[in-house]
């Protein structure tokens, strides 16, 4: 799954990819940032806490072109947690449903129900 806004899905749409920007633990490759159904709360809280303005990629790896990395995130993620970086742009296709995604009243993003599928 991929994080993102409605205007940055809309411009994906039309360029056909999403374009990676993250600097890999290296500072020389750029990345997607994915996360497992079941983190994906993490980043969102992280890094996209009260925005109302987020939908869930929900991707299909087999229909990626470039490498996915699963490493770690940062210090604050549970120990030994992994998330899949894609290296190379996310193309429109490999994208098989958007949904929305909105905070709770607090602007906390919850855990997905049912999550625990990778990718």
């Amino acid at each position: 799954m991929h994080i993102c806004s409605v205007d940055e899905w809309w411009h994906a749409r039309e360029l056909g990819a999403i374009e990676p920007v993250s600097r890999g633990a290296d500072g020389d490759e750029a990345f997607i940032h994915l996360s497992a159904p079941a983190q994906v709360h993490l980043p969102a809280n992280r890094l996209f806490r009260g925005r109302r303005d987020l939908v869930l990629l929900h991707v299909d790896p087999a229909l990626l072109d470039a490498p996915v990395r699963w490493e770690q995130g940062v210090p604050t993620d549970p120990t030994a947690m992994l998330f899949p970086h894609l290296y190379g742009p996310l193309p429109v296709r490999a994208v098989k449903t958007v949904t929305a995604y909105l905070p709770g009243p607090d602007g906390s993003f919850a855990p997905l129900t049912g999550a625990a599928d990778p990718a």
